[in-house]
């Protein structure tokens, strides 16, 4: 790539940012994001903006959520051990930035233990497990969106 072709890319992704801040102002919305050729963009009141790169992953865990197929959401959605969203919001693995996840793979869970957090309209809401049981899968991905009624965790 030439020094004008970056020059020329780096004008078109502050355009971008201009353009997706503008969007925020007009709706109201704290966040906006868009992906596009592996290239995602996030803009969020407060500052945050952030451009990555899709990158290959080698092998992914079986427990990790980028590794799982729209079938198998649809199979987790339906089994009896899935935690499922209450809400739209955000989800989190951990209480706070930099600390241990709440659960892990392979981990014995009691009815009622906090399993993650889902944050909406600024308010963070424990995700407890509905059973006690041993967590099998974790779908949910730290600091990602989740939707009404998705799939969080299994346990079984």
């Amino acid at each position: 790539m030439t020094d004008k072709t970056k020059h020329t890319s780096f004008a078109n992704e502050l355009d971008l940012v201009r353009a997706l801040a503008a969007v925020l102002e007009e709706t109201g919305l704290s966040e906006v994001e868009i992906e596009k050729n592996d290239v995602m963009v996030r803009v969020a009141k407060g500052g945050q903006t952030v451009f990555t790169q899709a990158a290959s992953q080698p092998n992914p865990q079986p427990s990790d959520p980028a590794s799982i197929s729209q079938g198998e959401v649809a199979s987790a959605a339906s089994d009896p051990g899935a935690v499922k969203s209450p809400m739209v919001g955000t989800a989190y693995l951990s209480p706070s930035p930099g600390a241990d996840p709440f659960i892990k793979v392979g981990d014995h869970v009691k009815e009622g233990q906090t399993l993650l957090i889902v944050e909406a309209m600024k308010t963070m809401n424990e995700i407890k497990a509905h059973k006690a049981g041993t967590v099998r899968q974790i779908l949910a991905r730290d600091a990602e969106p989740v939707e009404f009624e998705e799939p969080l965790v299994i346990i079984s």
